[in-house]
């Protein structure tokens, strides 16, 4: 075709405003970027402003469908133009996935941006780009949504420091879905593997051990220790050693300590509650049931107080049990969860999950939250 034919072409295209015939414009000026030097495109002022002028004209009236082929063709080039490549990485998730995944365009500036303003999806996104810079990562870390944090220890196509490793091994006390992705990065230092190996599964403490080549019977003994010296040596009859008053901040490390000596167990929750320790009822109810501690938090002071029936029947505490944990968990939090009047009806007309079923209930009920 002639450059006099396809200018022709272009012009009636421009002029119609059928939506197919605006498509076709689109994507036919995408074509013609990419059949012309790509150097020239992106290196030109000129032609940039002409095509972010043309882009940011047709893309306000594009439908979905438009939008989304568009992010698909301009996601792995380096001429599109800054301001279209972020309109199309704030739009809605499928239309900005592969934009976020790709762009050679997005710099850390935007993607910082993206993290402030962004849906959890899109922030979940940038935290599984390939290539991330420190201020990236930086920005996720602050952040401390669990889920974003996940996907960053997750990605294994960036290498992190060892200072933001320290930050996602601590994070890792109260972010159960931390652990495992932690746990099998090449990355991990020996010294962040043994502080990992208090809060992971038996099967994740044997990777931990394999790869680090870490000395299971020391960790264990120093373990067990710990715990003796933070009760005292003393256990109840329910097998669980005596508690002593110690400060919230420290409430996950005991917790921990209790799960890595085979101690925690769902009666501990009801007598966490009676003796009044509520974050510890939630940093063990957490452990037990290998919830984000942040959902937990969630649900304790939410207006739903099914929710917290749901973690308890997926930690295997007996439904009948649930009116009596839900008294005093407003007890010690303020009325909350609520619910109104109608809250121990609603607790006791749950359905009789099983222990899977309640927590995939509670964790898909509190991620579309």
């Amino acid at each position: 075709m002639s450059v006099a034919v396809r200018a022709d072409d272009l012009l009636r295209l421009a002029r119609s405003k059928a939506p197919a015939d605006r498509e076709r414009l689109l994507m036919a000026v995408v074509d013609l970027c990419a059949t012309s030097d790509a150097r020239e495109v992106k290196a030109s002022r000129p032609i940039q402003d002409l095509l972010s002028s043309i882009f940011m004209t047709l893309v306000v009236e594009a439908e979905r469908d438009i939008r989304r082929r568009l992010a698909e063709k301009l996601a792995p080039v380096d001429w599109a133009p800054v301001a279209l490549i972020n309109v199309l990485a704030l739009d809605e998730i499928e239309i900005a996935r592969p934009v976020i995944a790709q762009s050679p365009v997005l710099q850390d500036g935007d993607l910082v941006r993206l993290l402030l303003e962004a849906t959890l999806e899109h922030q979940v996104e940038i935290a599984r780009r390939p290539r991330l810079g420190e201020p990236v990562i930086a920005a996720i870390l602050a952040s401390q949504k669990p889920a974003v944090m996940t996907a960053l220890a997750a990605n294994t196509e960036i290498e992190l420091t060892p200072e933001n490793l320290s930050r996602l091994v601590y994070a890792a006390r109260r972010i159960a879905t931390l652990r495992a992705p932690l746990a099998r990065r090449k990355d991990l230092t020996p010294d962040l593997a043994r502080e990992l190996y208090v809060w992971v599964g038996q099967s994740l403490r044997q990777q931990l051990a394999k790869d680090f080549r870490l000395n299971l019977d020391a960790l264990d003994d120093a373990l067990a220790e710990a715990v003796r010296e933070a009760h005292g040596g003393q256990a109840d009859d329910e097998g669980v050693i005596g508690v002593e008053t110690i400060d919230a901040a420290a409430e996950g490390r005991l917790v921990g300590k209790l799960a890595a000596a085979g101690q925690l167990k769902p009666g501990y929750l009801m007598r966490a509650l009676r003796e009044g320790k509520l974050p510890r009822f939630i940093s063990a109810l957490a452990m037990l049931g290998d919830f984000d501690l942040d959902h937990v938090h969630r649900a304790v002071g939410s207006e739903r107080p099914e929710l917290l029936a749901m973690a308890c029947a997926a930690v295997g505490i007996d439904r009948s049990a649930f009116p009596t944990v839900l008294g005093l968990v407003w007890k010690l939090n303020g009325g909350r969860p609520g619910g109104g009047g109608h809250a121990r009806a609603v607790v006791a007309d749950l359905p009789a999950y099983t222990p899977a079923a309640a927590a995939a209930a509670f964790r898909e009920a509190l991620q579309a939250a």
